[in-house]
């Protein structure tokens, strides 16, 4: 299976930004995690981060996968643009938070992508990323 991971915007900077909310890994570090997970599942992982979200919605037209993980941080309050992106996709679509968003700011408690995602995976850290590998099998 291809699986792409996309991570929006900021997530750039883990592993310096708010580490007590996010960890001290890096998202190099997550990636290459991830990488050797999928690897020993016999899955192919490609990986692509944007602060900018027309690049990712580009990427994702791309439709070079058999399945998407996706950290869309901030994206997920309020992109209608990325939401449809993701509906108009038919693999399997699995949302990822490190932080548990529904426990924090009122404002990260909007999800405007959840109904045209597959799963969602919230509040675990970085590992959370290596659940949404095993969920797809």
């Amino acid at each position: 299976m291809r699986i792409l991971v996309v991570n929006g915007p900021n997530l750039s900077m883990l592993g310096t930004r708010q580490p007590e909310i996010y960890g001290s890994m890096s998202l190099a570090e997550i990636i290459a995690e991830m990488r050797e997970h999928a690897a020993g599942r016999g899955h192919e992982l490609a990986d692509f981060q944007s602060n900018h979200e027309g690049s990712a919605i580009d990427r994702l037209e791309q439709r070079d996968f058999d399945a998407l993980i996706i950290n869309p941080g901030a994206w997920t309050h309020y992109s209608y643009a990325l939401r449809d992106a993701l509906a108009a996709l038919s693999c399997p679509i699995i949302e990822v938070h490190i932080s548990d968003v529904e426990a924090r700011e009122d404002f990260r408690k909007i999800n405007v992508i959840r109904d045209v995602t597959s799963a969602h995976i919230v509040g675990r850290g970085w590992p959370g990323y290596l659940e949404a590998i095993d969920a797809l099998g």
